[in-house]
């Protein structure tokens, strides 16, 4: 340890413009740090016998979760004021997203601490992650744990963390790697701020006026207005939005970082749900309803991830923006109402609009973008957190290689997935007695909406993801403070670059 603190080398700082601390990357620690923060593995024994005693003292053997204060420490350590024992778990068993999480414990630690200037040494450690990926994940998920929303606060503070300083091996290579990851952090806080925005402050048009700040980053952004939805036939966006002195928007933003077609990303955008004529009535789910846009927060947070790290990919999102409200010019339960497919609806419940804005979002990317997948994310049903819970996020798709692929992008980055059945057996239960369809089924609501969704996607590979209780949290833990979780950001970014 004492021989990599003091290695001669180039001090290489770079300052994440996602929150409101410093990160630097060096292979000789500051002179002017007052903080050493060591991670420990509970499964490498301490060899400092200094160190050991001290643990020992204190019952801490390095498992997640565990951290150890210590002022004024003795030899070897005199230089600085205040010692850190954080536990890291078993170091053998480390992944990238399980690195983020201890640096989301690092943060929150930090957050109460009179530390200014803190180096974090790592080489204790023999962790399976190298230590130039180790160190960009720490900062990484102590980025996205030091995020909080508190635009609405009269004696708001910005979350602030000391100078966190890594000591690695290959300065250049982690500095690259937390540029990448820093991207993906700006993605997920765009999606956290999105959906924790009220509706007071978020309608469709104040959505799209957000995506087209990406222009700055190189994304194409088109908005499509109340005439150009008419125009196109768009007959689903339009019923769910008509009720709201707020029009609807589509918006498409592109980031074509190659010439290969497309990927394409639809997500639900209601600003608020109401649910219509078929209305909420109690109050702890209604007030949540400010994050049923969290599907198209996800979508133009995935675009701008891409975007900012000039990813060579093609990547569209298609955000299908609406407010479900009550009105005399409402949408009503027995209504019919025509889709850009040509197909016609049955409205059996008001409440089921998701599935229709996204139905006219779905037809228009496979027949104007023509791209080679299309996968949308949504909060879309309850019956999706009756079976799964915050626990994992449910994949509906027909297409195996799809299906691995999501699966694959979802554990590397512990956005989890569980499948759930899509089957044509459940086809009887969309069936109309004066259209074509009808919104709902009768059982099985998770599966029967993701059927109803594939109706529109006839030609091309096709996944639903529902994130019906992913992206609100009620507690702080791992990178995730309380509030919105901008859950999606991480798992399709990983997808779309891990694309061939």
């Amino acid at each position: 340890m004492r021989k990599l603190l003091t290695a001669a080398g180039l001090l290489l700082s770079f300052v994440s413009s996602a929150s409101s601390f410093t990160v630097n990357f060096t292979s000789q620690a500051p002179a002017n740090s007052d903080t050493l923060l060591m991670l420990v593995a509970s499964n490498t024994p301490l060899t400092d016998a200094g160190l050991k005693q001290l643990a020992d003292s204190e019952n801490f053997s390095g498992n997640s979760g565990q951290h150890l204060h210590y002022l004024k420490p003795a030899s070897p350590f005199e230089r600085y004021q205040r010692l850190m024992l954080v536990g890291a778990g078993n170091a053998s068993e480390h992944s990238a997203s399980k690195a983020a999480f201890i640096g989301g414990d690092i943060a929150r630690l930090l957050s109460k601490s009179a530390a200014k200037q803190v180096v974090i040494d790592t080489s204790a450690l023999n962790s399976s992650l190298s230590d130039t990926e180790l160190a960009a994940q720490l900062a990484f998920g102590a980025n996205l744990a030091s995020y909080k929303f508190n635009r609405y606060l009269s004696n708001a503070t910005e979350p602030t963390l000391p100078a966190l300083h890594f000591v690695v091996s290959d300065e250049k290579a982690a500095q690259r790697r937390h540029q990448q990851l820093t991207a993906v952090a700006n993605g997920v806080r765009l999606a956290r701020d999105l959906t924790n925005e009220p509706a007071m402050g978020l309608a469709p048009a104040t959505f799209a006026a957000k995506a087209l700040e990406l222009k700055k980053l190189g994304v194409k952004v088109t908005v499509l207005d109340e005439k150009a939805l008419e125009k196109n036939n768009m007959g689903a966006i339009l019923a769910v939005g008509r009720g709201s002195a707020r029009p609807p928007r589509l918006v498409i933003a592109h980031w074509q970082g190659s010439q290969q077609a497309p990927l394409a990303i639809v997500g639900k955008g209601i600003t608020f749900d109401t649910g219509g004529y078929n209305l909420k009535t109690q109050a702890d789910s209604i007030i949540r309803m400010t994050s049923d846009m969290a599907g198209a927060a996800a979508a133009l947070g995935t675009v701008a991830a891409l975007a900012e790290q000039k990813a060579p990919v093609n990547v569209v999102a298609l955000l299908a923006l609406a407010e479900n409200m009550i009105s005399d010019r409402a949408y009503l339960p027995g209504d019919v109402i025509n889709t850009a497919a040509g197909l016609s609806v049955e409205i059996i419940n008001t409440d089921a609009e998701g599935r229709l804005v996204m139905a006219d979002a779905l037809w228009y990317a496979e027949n104007t973008l023509k791209p080679r997948a299309i996968v949308d994310i949504a909060t879309l049903t309850g019956a999706k957190v009756t079976a799964l819970g915050a626990y994992y996020a449910g994949l509906l798709t027909q297409h195996e290689p799809l299906a691995l692929q999501l699966q694959q992008a979802a554990d590397s980055v512990n956005e989890k997935l569980w499948r759930l059945p899509l089957s044509d057996d459940m086809r009887p239960e969309l069936k109309s007695r004066i259209a074509d369809l009808r919104n709902t089924g009768s059982s099985a609501g998770a599966s029967t909406a993701a059927l109803f969704l594939q109706q529109f996607v006839k030609n091309t590979p096709f996944a639903h993801i529902d994130i019906a209780g992913n992206a609100l949290t009620g507690s702080s833990k791992g990178i995730t403070p309380e509030g919105a979780t901008g859950f999606g950001v991480q798992l399709l970014t990983e997808w779309a670059l891990t694309q061939p």
